[in-house]
């Protein structure tokens, strides 16, 4: 069966596993749907099918008010292609700021090799792709917010409202004004010291174990940072310029989370809510993930659909809790990350903020009851990510091996194909159910997941 085919069984069916790998276009309505619109089934011979929400509209086909593509799961259509796409292609939605030249100095290729990339693999340009990335944050947000015209402007990465009314009228052919729902509260400006307060909701493709994530950031939550109930995760973040708090609620019946954020610069809005879908794995497509477990030899009933990788909000967060866990137990190494955030976090409304490394590489850490070598192991480790080291040179600190390296690059960047192959729970979960590891690759940390959920 082709892609087509199954695109259509999937748009017939209206198979939410499918919800954001593609999008339905109506060439008589010049409309482009989610795969689970609830709207009349349109006739094949007028549809067409888009992997990405900007392709669509590119080909002139304006987004869904009733079932909101903007609201769609992240699609990874462009996954296993080529890195430098997919690195492209967060750094133009994460950094409104950055201008395209930019972009391409961080990967280090030619703005030519950049655009001829995007062309050839997607069809449109990068500096296109960005606008109507941003539209769709914008249309998003004029739905789901309460916040000025200019406000959402600025925090879908438009310099001004007039620049946004005048994209948006061109792409969309509706303006800021019509898209705002009927009878919402009157929209409100901040004030430069104001915190916006925004709801939203990210979507995910089920199955989501909601559980297993739940009770493994639980296991390790930093009091006074993270709180998790039945059904919520609430943190303190620290991203770019900006500080906040968000809660995300598990919506299982509407297959989405339902997030309460605020935040103290709406321009690092896009970076910020990338984290949160990064922390929570929304990304991810279960089905094929499911499919390499079982291809390991792993018995079909201890399986966990839609396990997900539990983040961790940095890199740097996730190397500190690696290095502070270091020979002793889950409970006692997050004693000691708490111990740490109360005495050197800052605040942001009563909450702690996770420790900067500056704070951290000034300190003699002299509370934290552990050896003196794993003190100054943190230390220099704060020390090298206050110089903007890069994470992959930490083994170059003494006291750090391959081992805390691996694990700060699975849950501080969610890198879904790291093997713990070293640690000893996962060896004894291989050796008992005689497993083929490498048949789980590209998506080895699931798999690591999943022994230490069965352990």
């Amino acid at each position: 069966m082709d892609t087509i085919q199954i695109y259509q069984q999937a748009r017939k069916s209206r198979d939410p596993r499918f919800d954001g790998q593609f999008y339905v276009a109506v060439k008589s309505t010049g409309i482009f749907c989610r795969p689970i619109c609830p709207a009349p089934s349109p006739k094949e011979e007028n549809v067409e099918y888009y992997q990405l929400a900007p392709l669509a509209m590119q080909a002139g086909f304006r987004p869904c008010l009733r079932c909101r593509p903007d609201s769609a799961p992240g699609s990874c259509a462009w996954k296993g292609t080529t890195t430098t796409l997919e690195r492209g292609i967060k750094l133009l939605r994460a950094h409104p700021e950055l201008t395209v030249l930019d972009i391409c100095g961080k990967l280090g290729v030619s703005d030519r090799y950049l655009r001829e990339l995007f062309q050839q693999k997607l069809g449109i340009s990068p500096k296109k792709f960005r606008l109507f990335d941003q539209l769709l944050i914008a249309k998003n947000l004029l739905h789901n917010s309460e916040l000025s015209i200019e406000d959402v402007a600025i925090a879908s990465g438009f310099s001004s409202a007039r620049r946004l009314q005048a994209h948006m009228h061109a792409t969309l052919q509706l303006t800021p004004t019509q898209i705002r729902k009927n009878g919402r509260t009157k929209p409100f400006s901040l004030n430069k010291s104001e915190a916006a307060s925004l709801h939203i909701q990210l979507a995910y493709r089920a199955p989501y174990n909601w559980t297993h994530l739940r009770d493994f950031l639980k296991l390790r939550a930093i009091a006074g940072i993270e709180t998790v109930t039945e059904n919520s995760y609430t943190r303190s973040l620290t991203y770019g310029t900006a500080t906040g708090v968000f809660t995300a609620t598990h919506n299982s019946n509407r297959h989405c989370f339902d997030i309460e954020l605020s935040i103290s610069d709406l321009s690092c809005f896009q970076g910020v809510v990338l984290q949160i879908r990064r922390l929570l794995d929304l990304d991810c497509d279960p089905q094929v993930i499911y499919s390499r477990l079982l291809a390991t030899g792993l018995p079909q009933n201890v399986i966990a659909s839609g396990i997900r990788i539990p983040g961790v909000w940095s890199v740097f967060e996730a190397s500190c809790r690696a290095v502070l866990g270091q020979q002793i137990s889950v409970k006692a190494a997050v004693n000691l990350v708490s111990q740490l955030a109360q005495e050197l976090g800052g605040t942001y409304n009563q909450l702690r903020l996770f420790p900067t490394p500056e704070a951290i590489a000034e300190s003699d850490l002299s509370f934290l009851k552990m050896p003196d070598k794993r003190r100054q192991c943190l230390r220099d480790l704060a020390t090298f990510y206050s110089q903007k080291g890069e994470w992959q040179d930490m083994q170059s600190i003494k006291g750090i091996g391959p081992w805390t390296v691996a694990y700060a690059e699975m849950r501080g960047l969610s890198n879904p194909d790291i093997w713990l192959d070293s640690d000893l729970i996962i060896k004894k979960q291989i050796q008992q159910h005689s497993l083929t590891p490498q048949d789980a690759a590209p998506w080895r940390s699931y798999l690591t997941f999943q022994l230490w959920n069965m352990a």
